[in-house]
């Protein structure tokens, strides 16, 4: 789903590592408020590998490979667990709320979506609507979420044990944690109970108890967004209003120095219109996000889940290569149900691990392969991540036309995954792995109505209706189609519980929405933003005098920058952030504005990645056992197109066809030539060709993908043409280069001979 509460995945990632049979925490608010814990002290991952390892059988000879399942082996599959995911689709480990507490809490949050449904057929203004749920989900978020000093007790090891009878006790909230509660309804609410219009009309003169309220919201932001993604993107906001309010003081010959703004005209910017705390980010989360959020609860609990992994494993597992890619499809499905990168790796290793294993990957290559799976479920359409709805409404188009911008690129992104996967197949000496269901076929009678809630919303999209209602009325078709299934009929109690899971889980990215929406403000009214974007683009001017090499160092630049950020904040403030700089400076130097926020929007997700974090690759890691340095080298093996074609978008003559925004004709023919280029990078990453590919043709390949990506015509010749002597030296060269011996149980990938 889309990158719905992009999760703090660093937290996943260390849960991941460390968990030692902590199954007595489930994860996250958005998994069921009042869930139950798991009995068992082993590690949740090795937990499902032993359970896997039944399921999971080298072909039976004797039995033969086309021996019928039994009737029921439809659901004889490995199943979904529910700790691991729910963790990650959270930002960092939630209360675990039970009984009349947990009961009411979820009813509250219920309510949450039932007003953003209304919403969406009835719309409400638009800054009391943001401002009512702003004073709802703050509460919320203080009441099911822990103090940072919590949860550092609680990781090492001060945390009441399971024994203890007074551990449901410590898991309720503190005083402290209702005062917050209490306060941040009163302050956020401030504008409604004082006279909603007479607020409005002293923005520019805001009375002592605006400035008092309104900076104790900012304070409330921030304190939610520590508690749920950690302390890095507060200190981040702190510091920009610290500059806001002191930039009298930066000396006048500074590029970067302003006249300094009070705490009133602060007040005003930040709380007094559709700016700041109530801006753009926050109204994604309260209209877009939560919307998607409710539509994967939805198929989560109607069963999709489930199937999407049923018929990713039934789909290929007829060949050695069929266990990669059987992840890989899995990954792009299982993504539009928990709308996270690192969650969908966690909660998919769980399961194909083991079947990864048994045909012979290694641990890093397995990694590998899982983490890149979870980037892709962010990366696609239909869903994509939070921050493709920020591109919609920055360029005022519809969600549909920014589903065409991520069309090619998510089709060279998994034709470079197959391919990779392909190769080490070959490289590792992958073997076949059947596993005991029923035919891809029976499923997809059987249960693949699941798949046209999906289609129903590019069809209604496509039809002109917004994308509130296509998610809403895709929410209702999962709702009646369920009744196909008497084991996951949505029955009221579901309801119930996916109204109370799609609010919740949305508490994570409407903290860091609130508080990119700070950023986005100090940016504005400082001047800040454009003078950071001509900074970089003064310093490519001072490298180079040429203007397509200052474009080129500015796009390096760019990436490095959206990267490094991407490594201290969640993808969409990332985004946010870097589209508010450093767009302009690409715009500027003529690049269009679709795809410089494209370009953006690629690189705020794959900084989760890139090392040295690599979120996505630690979390695996821990899943597979693999070294996790390792791992992040596997993982940007498979994800190197990802990195390079957004380059194409701005770097390219003819880059636009990329992202649809070109005639029909020069889109298909940039796909293909992109395609080639894709391939060749494979090659490069996957040391195989037809056969085992020396460091003469891989580099001859390098150079022919780089040719073929300035898609202009002289480079798209000279490119085949290198590619064509790559070729025929690889061919000429084949008979005396010996495919490497790779045993997966005593070697790692990195020792495979080139």
């Amino acid at each position: 789903m889309t990158e719905r509460p992009e999760a703090d995945e660093g937290a996943v990632a260390r849960d991941a590592a460390t968990r030692s049979g902590d199954a007595g925490e489930p994860g996250a608010a958005a998994d069921g408020i009042a869930a139950q814990p798991r009995d068992g002290n082993r590690d949740a991952a090795e937990d499902d590998a032993v359970r896997q390892d039944d399921a999971v059988r080298e072909p039976d000879v004797e039995a033969g490979e086309n021996a019928e399942p039994q009737p029921d082996a439809v659901r004889q599959l490995p199943t979904l667990t529910e700790d691991i995911p729910a963790e990650a689709e959270g930002e960092r480990p939630s209360r675990t709320l039970s009984g009349r507490f947990g009961l009411g809490v979820s009813i509250v949050a219920a309510l949450v979506s039932v007003y953003a449904l209304y919403n969406v057929f009835v719309p409400f203004t638009v800054l009391p609507y943001r401002i009512i749920f702003l004073a709802v989900v703050l509460p919320l978020t203080f009441l099911l979420y822990r103090p940072a000093l919590s949860i550092m007790r609680r990781r090492n090891g001060d945390a009441v044990s399971e024994a203890d009878p007074d551990k449901g006790r410590a898991e309720l909230p503190t005083v402290w944690d209702w005062l917050l509660a209490g306060l941040s309804i009163f302050v956020t609410l401030w504008p409604l109970i004082g006279g909603f219009d007479a607020y409005l009309a002293r923005s520019f003169a805001p009375f002592i108890i605006d400035v008092v309220c309104g900076f104790a919201v900012v304070a409330l932001v921030l304190l939610a967004t520590w508690r749920t993604v950690g302390p890095v993107l507060p200190i981040i906001v702190l510091a920009f209003i610290l500059y806001a309010y002191f930039g009298a003081l930066i000396p006048d010959g500074w590029l970067i120095g302003h006249r300094g703004y009070g705490l009133t005209r602060l007040t005003s910017q930040f709380v007094m219109g559709t700016e700041g705390v109530f801006g753009v980010p926050l109204d994604v989360a309260a209209t877009y996000i939560i919307l998607f959020t409710i539509y994967g609860a939805v198929l989560e609990l109607s069963g999709a889940g489930q199937f999407f992994l049923d018929i990713s494993l039934a789909a290929f597992r007829k060949s050695r290569t069929a266990p990669g890619r059987t992840v890989t499809m899995a990954g792009f499905l299982l993504g539009t149900v928990s709308g996270s990168s690192t969650a969908t790796a966690v909660s998919l290793g769980s399961v194909a691990w083991p079947i990864l294993k048994r045909a012979g990957y290694p641990r890093e290559a397995g990694g590998g392969v899982l983490a890149a799976a979870g980037i892709g479920a962010i990366l696609s359409p239909p869903t994509l991540g939070a921050a493709a709805f920020i591109i919609a409404e920055l360029l005022r188009v519809s969600y549909l036309e920014v589903l065409g911008y991520a069309l090619i690129p998510t089709l060279l992104y998994y034709l470079g995954i197959f391919l990779a996967i392909e190769f080490d197949a070959r490289r590792f000496g992958v073997r076949e792995v059947e596993i005991a269901q029923t035919s891809f076929w029976k499923l997809l009678g059987r249960f693949g109505y699941h798949f046209s809630s999906l289609v129903i919303i590019v069809v209604l999209l496509a039809l002109g209706q917004s994308a509130f209602k296509a998610v809403v009325y895709a929410s209702l078709l999962a709702f009646f189609l369920s009744f196909l299934d008497k084991k996951n009929r949505m029955t009221l109690p579901k309801v119930f519980a996916a109204l109370a899971k799609g609010s919740s889980g949305v508490l994570p990215v409407a903290a860091t929405c609130a508080a990119a929406g700070l950023i986005v403000a100090v940016l504005t009214i400082t001047g800040l933003g454009l003078d950071l974007s001509g900074i970089i683009v003064d310093l490519a001017d001072v490298l180079s005098s040429n203007a397509t090499a200052q474009l080129v160092l500015t796009t390096f630049l760019a990436a490095i920058a959206v990267l490094l950020l991407g490594l201290a904040v969640p993808v969409t403030a990332s985004f946010i952030i870097a589209a508010v700089i450093i767009a302009p400076a690409l715009t500027e130097l003529g690049v269009e504005r679709p795809e410089a926020y494209m370009f953006i929007f690629y690189y705020a997700v794959l900084s989760e990645v890139s090392p040295p974090t690599a979120l996505a690759a630690v979390a695996a890691a821990a899943i597979t056992g693999g070294n996790a340095n390792k791992t992040m080298l596997m993982t940007w093996k498979y994800t190197l197109p990802a990195f390079l074609v957004p380059f194409a978008f701005v770097l390219a003559p003819a880059g636009a066809g990329l992202i649809a925004d070109a005639p029909f004709g020069q889109t298909v023919l940039v796909t293909v030539i992109s395609g080639i280029a894709v391939a060749a990078l494979a090659v490069v990453t996957g040391k195989w060709m037809f056969g085992p590919a020396g460091p003469i043709e891989r580099i001859l390949c390098l150079l022919g993908a780089l040719f073929l990506l300035y898609l202009e015509t002289t480079t798209v010749l000279i490119g085949l043409g290198v590619l064509i002597i790559a070729v025929v030296v690889h061919l000429l060269t084949k008979k005396d280069r010996a495919a490497p011996d790779f045993d997966s149980d005593r070697r790692s990938p990195q020792e495979v001979s080139s």
